[in-house]
């Protein structure tokens, strides 16, 4: 289990598209609610590693019927011999401080919901510097790659958490609409690689939040 500290609150303000990361009294609610948040959430991950092979449909995570289909996952992964797949949680009782947030207050679930984005992605990180800790310090890596960026296909989730074994482990199920429970929950591969690797821009024109994502909206970027 990881322990998370602190939330990074400006982080969810940008996930809420505040205008004003200054207004002290947006702030104030803000800290409120994530020293509750932090009070609550048990965050977890699990991770596995593989040989990444060629196969006629893509890359195929050896000893598994996983393949990272599609040109994005084709380029990201471009040197590595092998990938790191993670899942990640806050556990369900981020969900459900949101839930019942969403009955009283929505301005706070909104703020809530902000909060345990930013938080899931910081044990995202903490997690990964976990995981590299634990492997030799000569090889390199890419940045974090998950189903539904690019053309690589959201319905490869519910494979990569039977082979993560992510249920019993860490509580995370996937329902028929390709939605993890408990929601705030993450999956990603790194590819691993024992030359450098070039670090490229995720961008906007490969994102499939492109059409719907707040940052554009307001003329800015989350980024990546």
């Amino acid at each position: 289990m990881i322990k998370l500290d602190t939330i990074n609150t400006r982080e969810a303000l940008r996930y809420m598209g505040a205008a004003n990361l200054d207004d002290k009294i947006m702030l104030q609610k803000v800290e409120k609610y994530a020293d509750e948040i932090l009070k609550i959430i048990k965050p977890l991950y699990t991770y596995r590693i593989f040989p990444l092979e060629q196969s006629e449909n893509g890359l195929l995570l050896a000893g598994t019927n996983l393949v990272l289909t599609g040109n994005s996952a084709k380029a990201h992964f471009d040197g590595c011999h092998r990938v790191i797949a993670m899942a990640a949680t806050l556990s369900g009782f981020a969900d459900r401080y949101i839930q019942t947030a969403e009955i009283t207050d929505m301005a706070k679930a909104l703020i809530a919901d902000s909060l345990c984005t930013a938080a899931v992605e910081q044990v995202c990180d903490m997690a990964e510097a976990e995981i590299f800790s634990a492997l030799p310090k000569e090889n390199f890596y890419t940045w974090r790659f998950s189903a539904g960026y690019g053309d690589l296909p959201l319905d490869i989730q519910p494979l990569l958490l039977r082979i993560l074994n992510a249920e019993k482990l860490i509580g995370l199920t996937i329902n028929d609409s390709l939605i993890m429970l408990p929601r705030k929950s993450v999956t990603a591969f790194i590819g691993i690689s024992d030359k450098p690797i070039e670090k490229k821009r995720r961008g906007c024109a490969a994102c499939n939040m492109r059409g719907t994502c707040n940052f554009r909206k307001n003329g800015t970027h989350c980024g990546q």
